[in-house]
């Protein structure tokens, strides 16, 4: 697994998302992640596609035939990037705590 070069808000909201999961196996489809994170399509899809050659995420064509509709691309966490998604998240969490001014509520 590549550590990420980069590492921008949009991509935490995917990771929060990934590590919600979705359905029984813990995978999530494209759409849902640009619903639950409120990002558009053209920020979430790239995201998930550098998430997946950086070995964080793998991805495979759901194969529930009798599902109406298209086929979904359903994308799961893999072990290391679960561990990985729990530190970035993690580590983002606490400069947006130590960035607001105390009892304002306000960030700096």
């Amino acid at each position: 697994m590549q550590p990420l070069s980069r590492i921008t808000p949009a991509t935490v909201d995917v990771l929060r998302c990934l590590l919600d999961g979705g359905d029984a196996d813990g995978a999530v489809w494209g759409l849902q992640i640009v619903k639950a994170s409120s990002r558009p399509p053209g920020s979430v899809y790239p995201i998930l596609e550098r998430l997946e050659r950086s070995g964080w995420v793998h991805s495979a064509w759901e194969r529930d035939e009798g599902r109406p509709g298209p086929r979904r691309r359903l994308y799961e966490l893999t072990g290391q990037g679960v561990e990985a998604a729990r530190e970035v998240v993690s580590a983002f969490d606490a400069r947006r705590a130590a960035s607001v001014v105390r009892g304002t509520g306000v960030t700096a």
